[in-house]
């Protein structure tokens, strides 16, 4: 009897196996009736291939007969995990300037209609270590607070931190309320040894930088 795609990931690693033996093993058991491997064998071709199915919705991946929304929101995460890695290994390179700052987070803000709030750790060179989403919000603004910003950068013990979040209106203008935040996680992170490089306003096609808004009276310098 031939091994199953689990048992060969354990014996040979994932790198031996094809993409629909991968999905096989993160479906898991087979469903309805049918085979893990086979329902993962329909998902690679009704979606055109692994890439493509990446971007599909959970509600598109649930189409599949024998996947079910439990499934596809697992598949989903997965592919979303797997973005958010390959997003923080490219970014090795220090951050400079405000440009990298939104080429990193560009991918990650792409069509989404809600502000998420972001904090970038970085060492003594600027050399980013980690980017965490911190929060989460509406159409017209996020609630942030410093606790939720400053344990991250703890944990990964940044020398310092890259703020950032994104306007879905297009519009990269800091806010009144985005200069009033700044202005008080930066006291917070010089409380904590960790100070706020800069504080960059992302959106799909703009990005503004709040230390270069405000004519560099805002205390926050990016570092090379």
């Amino acid at each position: 009897m031939s091994e199953r795609p689990r048992e060969r990931v354990l014996r040979f690693g994932p790198q031996r196996l094809g993409d629909a033996e991968l999905l096989g093993v993160v479906l898991g058991t087979g469903v309805r009736g049918r085979p893990a491997l086979d329902v993962a064998s329909e998902l690679v071709r009704s979606a055109g291939g692994v890439a493509a199915m990446s971007r599909a919705s959970p509600h598109e991946l649930a189409l599949v007969t024998g996947v079910g929304k439990a499934r596809a929101a697992q598949l989903a995460a997965m592919f979303e995990l797997g973005r958010r890695a390959v997003e923080a290994s490219q970014w090795r390179d220090p951050l400079v300037s405000p440009e990298d700052v939104h080429r990193c987070l560009r991918p990650r803000i792409a069509g989404m209609q809600q502000e998420l709030f972001f904090a970038i750790g970085v060492d003594i060179r600027n050399g980013l270590i980690d980017l965490v989403e911190v929060a989460r919000g509406s159409v017209h603004g996020v609630d942030v607070h410093p606790r939720e910003v400053f344990r991250p950068l703890v944990r990964m013990a940044a020398a310092g931190a890259v703020l950032a979040h994104n306007h879905p209106s297009g519009d990269a203008t800091p806010s009144p309320e985005d200069i009033l935040l700044t202005q008080r996680l930066q006291a917070v992170g010089d409380l904590l040894g960790i100070p706020i490089v800069d504080h960059v306003v992302v959106a799909e096609n703009a990005f503004r930088s709040i230390r270069e808004y405000l004519g560099g009276d805002g205390g926050t310098t990016m570092r090379s």
